[in-house]
């Protein structure tokens, strides 16, 4: 048997250690064994999945308002859910129920960027998240009847879809059918405690500040949606210069 190179070496380092730093030290190679390893991040296959699926503008997003961060707490274990025994008790996390966000000020203040974020949040605490991300103008475009096509299962499926980002309400024409679909989607969302990220450039309602020539989401959506959203959202008021706006050069 051949027998390890005597040498000297430090109180408790082995001698298969000793030897393997002499072969490094050949190759002008250190090794320090008392530098602690730095844990790397695990990938999030969620968060991954979540970013083909996430606009360009909003792919680095991060919740920068302490409101926003409160969307994270719907994240519950399976097994914690008692209407759901069948998911055992162990498992990824996966959105449940929880509180819904109304994110209003100017247009460019971050709204939709801190919607996103929160979205990417929750996937990047590996969530097993399904998500839907919508803008108001657009529903109502696939919401029309066309010959042939039944878009009652489209709105079901948003309905009922675990978290939802509604982008931008109050900026369509408002009419008795969109507001019959703003009142279905919302009402069942709010029973069902789904939380609901939903943006408006609009303010809730009209108050001693509010510009007179500046429409509020009362008049837009109605007092009906206006109810429900008061009743299962919590409203952020963001502020501050256009993040869109670029000045010439």
């Amino acid at each position: 048997m051949t027998a390890l190179a005597a040498g000297p070496r430090t109180s408790g380092e082995s001698p298969a250690m000793a030897w393997i730093a002499r072969k490094l030290a050949e190759r002008n190679i250190t090794l320090n064994p008392t530098t602690p390893e730095v844990d790397a991040p695990e990938p999030s296959p969620a968060l991954e999945a979540a970013q083909l699926r996430i606009p360009i503008d909003y792919r680095d997003a991060r919740v920068s308002h302490p409101q926003v961060e409160a969307v994270a707490g719907a994240a519950v274990a399976p097994g914690d859910d008692p209407l759901a025994p069948q998911f055992g008790a162990s498992g990824r996390r996966r959105i449940a129920h929880g509180p819904s966000l109304l994110l209003w000020g100017d247009t460019g203040a971050g709204k939709t960027h801190q919607a996103y974020a929160a979205i990417r949040s929750l996937t990047a605490a590996g969530c097993g998240v399904q998500w839907q991300a919508i803008k108001a103008a657009d529903l109502y475009g696939q919401m029309r009847p066309r010959s042939g096509t039944d878009p009652e299962p489209l709105l079901r499926r948003i309905m009922r879809t675990p978290l939802l980002l509604l982008d931008d309400l109050g900026a369509a024409k408002n009419s008795e059918w969109t507001e019959e679909i703003n009142f279905r989607l919302l009402s069942w969302r709010a029973e069902h405690h789904l939380p609901t990220i939903i943006t408006t450039n609009l303010a809730p309602v009209r108050t001693e500040r509010t510009d007179p020539r500046q429409p509020v989401l009362r008049a837009r959506v109605g007092d009906r949606i206006l109810s429900r959203l008061s009743g299962m959202c919590t409203p952020v008021h963001l502020d501050g210069p256009d993040r869109r706006y670029r000045p010439a050069a």
